[in-house]
């Protein structure tokens, strides 16, 4: 395997509720660490990192009382780790390597405001790429590089044994200057796109603890032997028979560090900045516990419809956090896995994303899978169980009499709130709380023709000969539409609504277009003809925003399937569109170093 590294802001959510990456809720782990204000640390930090693990660190300081240094680009000025720190300094333009990861650009920093130390925590690793062969060996080499100078300015790579089909589960170990090194339990890493994690758990419900104990011990000797001194985690494959094999070590924090948290009661940053003063640390291993269990789901702005999640940019229109759980009560310790994968689906389907597509649909599909519910995870989990591509949730008969009803409600609601219902239903002549109408849904090429009767907030809606009860307050202004089914309680997201009837709805985590008509405008519009969708498999556009890196084609020249034809750079990740067929190149429409947005006209072929 062929890898190089990267740090990128997501979001996590956990165990026994939601933790954000979003600068909110991390500081809400039930720590059992005690805050020693007569321990003399560090008077004032400089944090070289952006978003919400420069948040993360900045809470810890705080309760340390320890003053703060946020860094920024031009760009980044009113971000909120900005606004968080006590001091902010401008370290260039918004270009990475040119702030950042301006190694001259932070020192400086840390020379004008006086910190006495600087804290980094890179946000985990990229560019990994398996190798079956020497053609794949030699362009492994080449993205991989490319990648990891564009990002780093180092463009060194690590070349790894690969062992098909593993499982990823890492172990948290904390060291200090004075030979003492601890090993914090372990992480389950192995649900993953493209080499990158996606969900972790912990602890793994796959090691049994024999096996954790000797991954754990292996884990501190490593640390010792090499005189590592912070919190750090060894990484390693599993295989089914619970072998292991080492992997790399990390000399950091990782991103998914709260789920270790949870479990164990004890602030990383805290240790972190206690070690990097030279104090020992405070635990023995046996007072390391495992309470409960915890996940993180990592929300990245990606559209998971397109290889598991190529990356998206958009501007971002609303933003709102899972705020209205019921009995929020943040990550409490429970042995109770359903449970809190229970809480989990709550928390995906109650944060509120617009402008920028995300993957939470695939999120919630993952920790709803019977498959990762049972634990019967490797890093192959994805390819396995979507072979053809996400294509969101699939609706049962169930969920789509839900859905229609849901959706049908949600019409007539809006109808009456604007009292042109009137000219448009086929309305009866009972009194108007108990009024019926008849209408038709459309939701996946599928026409469902449902009668309708309210009573007061509730809808009795019949589809298909069943009848569906569904209750809600219906304020339509809400992001939200938290609604009860049948007497399950639902939260579903109204996107999009429209006086002709076309109701975009978030529903278990996918968004699905649906159309209610009254049954004369359906009948009508069976009549309008179809629009017939343009060939387009002699085209390639480009499936994401970002920057040409390089056009391996010119006008004339025939190409084979699966040729390169230009590489495409987004989110600091090389993507190499290939032809999907035989043919000749007709004209180019772009050159290297030039940006282009999704759906821009890149080869015409012929």
């Amino acid at each position: 395997m062929i890898t190089s590294t990267l740090r990128r802001v997501l979001l996590v959510a956990k165990h026994a509720s939601f933790q954000s990456r979003c600068c909110v809720a991390s500081s809400r782990v039930q720590y059992s660490t005690v805050y020693d204000s007569n321990e003399k640390t560090f008077d004032k930090i400089l944090i070289a990192n952006r978003g919400e693990i420069a948040c993360r660190v900045m809470k810890t300081c705080k309760k340390m009382g320890i003053k703060t240094v946020a860094v920024h680009s031009d760009v980044d000025a009113s971000a909120v780790h900005v606004k968080m720190a006590d001091e902010a300094v401008c370290v260039g333009p918004a270009p990475t390597n040119k702030s950042y990861l301006n190694m001259d650009a932070i020192m400086d920093a840390i020379r004008k405001t006086g910190s006495q130390a600087a804290t980094r925590v890179i946000l985990w690793g990229k560019g990994m790429r398996i190798a079956w062969n020497d053609d794949e060996t030699r362009e492994g080499f080449r993205l991989s590089s490319q990648e990891a100078a564009s990002s780093f300015g180092d463009d060194r790579l690590l070349i790894e044994k690969f062992v098909d089909n593993p499982r990823h589960i890492e172990i948290q170990v904390l060291a200090d200057k004075h030979g003492n090194a601890l090993w914090l339990n372990e992480r389950e890493c192995s649900i993953q796109r493209r080499n990158q994690k996606v969900v972790e758990e912990a602890p793994s419900t796959f090691l049994d603890p024999e096996t954790r104990r000797a991954m754990g011990e292996q884990a501190v000797q490593l640390a010792k032997a090499v005189q590592y001194s912070s919190a750090g985690t060894v990484e390693f494959l599993v295989d089914s028979n619970k072998n292991f094999y080492f992997l790399e070590m990390n000399t950091r924090l990782q991103v998914e560090h709260p789920i270790t948290e949870c479990i164990t009661g004890l602030d990383l940053v805290q240790q972190m900045i206690r070690v990097a003063k030279g104090f020992p640390l405070l635990h023995k291993q046996e007072d390391i516990p495992i309470n409960g269990w915890a996940i993180e789901s990592r929300v990245y702005a990606e559209d998971p419809y397109k290889s598991f999640g190529l990356p998206s940019i958009g501007r971002l229109s609303q933003y709102q956090e899972p705020i209205n759980l019921p009995k929020y009560v943040l990550l409490i310790c429970n042995v109770n896995v359903p449970l809190s994968l229970q809480r989990m689906e709550a928390a995906l389907d109650n944060y509120v994303i617009r402008g920028v597509t995300h993957n939470i649909p695939l999120l919630r599909e993952i920790i709803t899978h019977p498959r990762f519910i049972s634990g019967d995870i490797t890093t192959n989990f994805l390819p396995e169980e979507y072979p053809e591509g996400f294509k969101g949730h699939q609706l049962t008969s169930e969920g789509r009499r839900e859905l229609v009803a849901t959706a049908a409600a949600l019409y007539v609601s809006a109808q009456l709130r604007s009292q042109r219902f009137l000219g448009n239903l086929r309305v009866s002549t009972t009194p108007q709380e108990q009024r019926q109408w008849e209408l038709c849904v459309e939701l996946e090429k599928g026409s469902h023709t449902v009668a309708v009767s309210r009573s007061g907030s509730t809808f009795t809606v019949e589809v298909d000969g069943v009848k569906v009860e569904v209750s809600g307050e219906w304020n339509l202004a809400s992001a939200l539409l938290p609604v009860t089914i049948n007497r399950t309680p639902r939260v579903l997201q109204c996107l999009s609504r429209d006086a002709g009837g076309d109701i975009t709805l978030q529903y278990l985590g996918t968004q699905f277009k649906v159309r209610v008509l009254s049954q004369l405008v359906s009948t009508l519009s069976a009549h309008m003809p179809e629009k017939v969708p343009e060939d387009t498999s002699s085209i390639l556009r480009s499936p994401m925003p970002g920057s040409v890196v390089a056009v391996s084609v010119k006008p004339g020249d025939v190409v084979a399937e699966g040729q390169e034809i230009c590489v495409i750079e987004a989110m600091k990740m090389q993507n190499s569109l290939i032809a999907a067929k035989a043919a000749k190149v007709k004209s180019v429409h772009c050159k290297a170093g030039e940006t282009v947005g999704e759906g821009d006209l890149l080869v015409q072929l012929e």
